[in-house]
């Protein structure tokens, strides 16, 4: 499996670079590792253990077409009972290629851990016996069309992705007594979108847009099935140099259903995976039904090429609703880039969602501890500072909801050093029927606040160090839920002997839950080889 997936990366490098390609690099690897981790809060137990993997870090850059990947194959040998053997895939991709000048291809793929449960541990590393971790797969293709008709301008795009989400590894490490509820397994999500305008000046004193979209999505746990489409008309007034104002309506529906769980003495009746089983009998039930208009207003701020901010505020979802995004590409490689968002979808459109969104030029940061995409990505220019998915990897659930919050990053690209400060703050709403499973969720919130800072440059001739900092914090209404504070550090030194990579590495990860003195700690040191090819 892990051979196929490398040959398939490696296939999709050498089909994208031409001899013409301005830029490219392709560098497989075999690595080994000696782990040590020790328990700082629970008796002091210290676990060592072996590690070998394989991967493939690449790059291709010409006038038409933009490949990065980044991925690893990390499987542990552990030396006695106390710990399991566990295996660990780690990577992203994203592509670019312009079939025509019109015409572009897209597609991206992750592989990393996420949270299962937003009560359970928040330990962010994948070494050691770690709770509350499931293998994430999301991947996403789909052309999109930008023309123009004389005066008028067409856009029209297509995704088709796939998120899958695998069984947790250790149990979640959520407070005793607590109800079950469902584990996300995995969907199947269509998005379809059109507009058609004319921008200011064209005969027009404002721009005008008409735009549409369409997303479907089949999921496979509790045969959930979200259907929304809406059609919105816009218009933009230039008030000044670089100032418009902004304003739009239109028409939504969304449906989300799904069936019952099977029950048994009141209970759901759960799988040897952990997941509700689908009660066959069950009618298909309503979990969130909206049906009508929406609007919104605002501003729009670009002064120069380099800054853009756009502010809006409006009515949605039967609620008042604020969205927002601003940049600055500070120079090449320097940039921020802010976003302020509010939409119902669900994990899997989420993620997938998020995945399209990152740039297609990233840092790779060799996170020697395998925490390095499950969190904020920095890009490696100004124009695409990059993007966070800790909002999405606070938990992997099953339902819908309404999510709402701000996220951004800032990156410092130099010469060899490389700096990247990200951050956010999210809320989920869930929307499912009054009872899945014998368990109400309806209407509960969680929350999660997030913050990172990674840093890396030259250290001489043929060395290099990195390091990384994190903290979070998440809450949930949920009944018997306390908040759960997260936090780590790594640092991390690579010396080059020609085609050989010595790696030495010292982490600190831990969480502390609210009402709970017994607070969780782990020391963690690596030292590795690496030999590139």
């Amino acid at each position: 499996m892990t051979r196929l997936i490398i040959a398939a990366m490696v296939a999709l490098v050498c089909a994208t670079s031409p001899a013409t390609a301005q830029r490219t690099r392709v560098s497989p690897y075999i690595e080994a590792s000696q782990v040590l981790v020790s328990d700082l809060s629970n008796g002091g137990d210290v676990l060592t253990y072996s590690t070998v993997g394989a991967g493939i870090d690449a790059q291709v850059t010409t006038r038409r077409v933009e490949v990065q990947v980044s991925y690893q194959y990390e499987h542990r040998f552990s030396y006695d009972k106390d710990l399991a053997d566990d295996s660990m895939h780690s990577g992203l991709v994203q592509a670019r290629a312009k079939i025509t000048p019109e015409l572009t291809m897209e597609g991206g793929a992750i592989a990393t851990r996420g949270r299962s449960d937003i009560r359970g541990d928040a330990l962010g590393t994948a070494q050691g016996n770690v709770r509350n971790s499931s293998q994430v797969y999301s991947a996403y293709v789909g052309p999109s069309l930008a023309t123009h008709v004389g005066k008028v301008f067409a856009n029209a795009a297509y995704r088709f992705g796939y998120t899958k989400v695998e069984t947790p590894n250790a149990g979640t490490g959520v407070p005793a007594g607590s109800l079950p509820l469902d584990r996300y397994n995995d969907s199947k999500v269509h998005v379809a979108t059109a507009s058609v305008g004319v921008k200011s000046g064209n005969g027009l004193p404002v721009g005008v847009t008409a735009s549409g979209s369409f997303t479907r999505e089949d999921a496979g746990q509790l045969d959930q099935r979200f259907e929304g489409k809406f059609a919105r008309g816009d218009v933009v007034l230039p008030v000044g140099r670089g100032v418009a104002l902004a304003a739009g309506v239109g028409y939504e529906k969304i449906e989300v259903s799904q069936r019952d769980a099977l029950l048994s003495g009141g209970l759901p009746v759960i799988d040897g995976n952990g997941r509700f089983v689908t009660d066959p009998s069950s009618p298909r039930r309503i979990a969130y039904n909206f049906d009508g208009t929406f609007w919104d207003a605002g501003v729009i701020w670009r002064p120069s090429r380099r800054t853009f901010l756009e502010a809006r505020v409006g009515r949605r979802y039967g609620s008042m609703s604020y969205t927002g995004s601003a940049s600055y590409q500070i120079g090449p490689g320097s940039g921020v880039q802010i976003g302020v968002y509010d939409s119902v979808e669900t994990f899997g459109q989420q993620l997938n969602g998020s995945l399209t969104r990152l740039p297609t030029s990233f840092v790779n940061t060799t996170d020697p501890f395998g925490n390095q995409f499950s969190g904020c990505i920095f890009g490696t220019t100004g124009a695409a500072a990059g993007g966070c998915l800790n909002q999405v990897f606070a938990s992997t659930v099953t339902s819908a909801y309404r999510s709402r919050g701000v996220t951004g990053v800032a990156v410092l690209n130099r010469g060899s050093t490389r700096i990247g400060v990200g951050g956010g703050y999210a809320r989920r709403t869930f929307l499912t029927p009054q009872s899945v499973g014998g368990v109400s969720i309806d209407g509960t919130s969680d929350e999660s606040i997030y913050a990172q800072l990674f840093a890396s440059g030259d250290v001489g001739r043929n060395g290099s160090i990195s390091t990384s900092v994190f903290g979070s914090y998440y809450n949930s209404d949920l009944a018997g839920a306390q908040g759960i504070l997260g936090y780590g550090a790594n640092t991390a030194y690579t010396h080059m002997f020609g085609p050989l990579g010595a790696t030495a590495s010292l982490g600190l990860f831990g969480f502390d839950r609210e009402g709970d003195s017994n607070a969780t700690a782990q020391a963690q040191a690596l030292v590795g080889l690496r030999y590139g090819f």
